[in-house]
């Protein structure tokens, strides 16, 4: 850390440090980049789900293009791109808090800078118990502005891998069968519905069992948490999942401590009149489709889906989650162990020996016998043996007589129950040898 801070200082006085990113200004451009980004993709996604949001109107006041149309598709469409826009808007306020910590990094990294010119220049001799702290200071805030470029990054990358999602839709409902359906429709967008219906409030005479706020006489009236995303419960209800904004304005409905927000007058007194008939459907078509659990924040009513963090908070029953206890068996060595008793990892060992063969190249070697040793040892003397020696003084010779054979013949007797034997003699003359 010391050795960062020196570096980091040198650079600064222009004395060293070569090498070194100026991550500040590095940091300082590529913020505002990749804000403007999420900016341009966030502006993409209202726009769709502006069109979206048209056409299913559209189709729910004429139920006739239902049957020519998919409505589904298109609401599935519109919470994926609705989605889409809140992840993008996470994103840009991660970039933002980012920028603030940038800010309030490179106004410290200044100041320490100038207390070390301060010191330096007015010494010639520093103790360390002075400059020290100082360079650790240094190496931290740099620290901070490298974990500021990794977070920056991540979330780029985040919103690049986030946009093949729009490049489906295109795919689904191309441009061209957007534009058709979009005929004789006004898009509207969020702004332009919470005016229209800016004037349209709820009249408390008319509801004397039920708590309705308002800004003027509610303190932290924009800090208050509104259910479904400040979408309106009535619309949703009743049109089989059309999300349109609730305009606060209008009054916020408090029922069982929740709040809840509307998109018009007739739509606040008719959830008024009946808040969990409502509630009920709007559970009911989040059975359907899963993604509204997150997209509405619906983890209250599905308590086996609360995060764990906040199970403690609760006091409501929860159901047990199962659990089995498993293990497994792996056996140690499932190969027999090969050990090379030779191998020797030791450097210096394999010098050893390598002096010690090269030293027994140049040595002559020499034994000596003693009484102790002499039994011990295998002696072995070669012997010469004498050799056979013969002569021939004479040829042999011989005469071969021949062998008698005589067979008896008519032993196995014939046709006649007498049996006569004949005497044949089949030895060959001595002549004929």
């Amino acid at each position: 850390m010391i050795v960062t801070g020196i570096r980091l200082f040198n650079r600064e006085t222009g004395k060293g440090g070569e090498g070194i990113e100026f991550l500040p200004d590095i940091l300082h451009e590529a913020i505002p980049a990749t804000a403007q980004h999420i900016d341009s993709q966030l502006q993409i996604a209202q726009d769709q789900a502006y069109r979206y949001t048209a056409i299913l109107e559209k189709v729910t006041n004429n139920p006739l293009l239902s049957v020519e149309l998919k409505p589904y598709m298109l609401k599935e469409l519109l919470y994926n791109v609705r989605q889409y826009e809140i992840f993008l808007k996470i994103i840009l306020s991660e970039i933002i808090t980012c920028a603030q910590e940038v800010k309030l990094m490179t106004k410290q990294l200044g100041a320490l800078l100038e207390q070390l010119k301060m010191n330096v220049s007015s010494k010639t001799a520093i103790p360390t118990s002075q400059v020290f702290p100082i360079f650790i200071a240094l190496s931290h805030l740099w620290i901070g502005f490298q974990d500021e470029t990794v977070l920056i990054g991540i979330l780029s990358n985040l919103t690049t891998n986030l946009e093949r999602f729009l490049g489906t839709h295109e795919i689904l409902f191309p441009e061209e069968a957007i534009q058709d359906l979009l005929r004789e429709v006004t898009v509207k967008t969020d702004m332009y519905r919470l005016k229209e219906h800016m004037e349209e409030r709820v009249h408390l005479v008319d509801f004397r069992k039920q708590e309705w706020l308002f800004p003027e006489t509610t303190a932290n009236f924009d800090k208050l948490l509104i259910q479904y995303r400040g979408f309106c419960g009535y619309t949703l209800a009743t049109t089989d999942g059309l999300l349109l904004p609730g305009n606060p304005a209008i009054g916020i409905l408090k029922h069982k401590e929740k709040y809840y927000t509307f998109n018009s007058r007739s739509a606040a007194y008719s959830f008024a009149e009946n808040p969990e008939h409502y509630i009920n459907l709007i559970t009911e078509k989040a059975k359907k489709n899963a993604e509204l659990i997150q997209l509405l924040e619906l983890h209250q009513q599905f308590e086996t889906l609360i995060p764990c963090s906040e199970i403690k908070v609760i006091t409501k029953h929860i159901k047990p989650i199962t659990k089995s206890e498993t293990g497994t068996q792996t056996d140690t060595h499932i190969l027999p162990p090969t050990i090379v008793r030779s191998y020797d990892w030791n450097e210096w060992e394999l010098r050893r020996k390598a002096i010690k063969l090269a030293n027994l190249r140049q040595k002559v070697t020499h034994s000596v016998q003693t009484d102790l040793s002499h039994m011990r040892r295998e002696n072995y003397s070669q012997v010469y043996p004498t050799r056979n020696a013969a002569t021939q003084s004479m040829r042999e010779g011989s005469t071969a007589v021949p062998r008698p054979q005589i067979y008896i013949a008519g032993l196995r007797g014939g046709q006649t129950k007498t049996t006569y034997g004949v005497k044949v003699n089949l030895t060959r003359a001595v002549d004929e040898t």
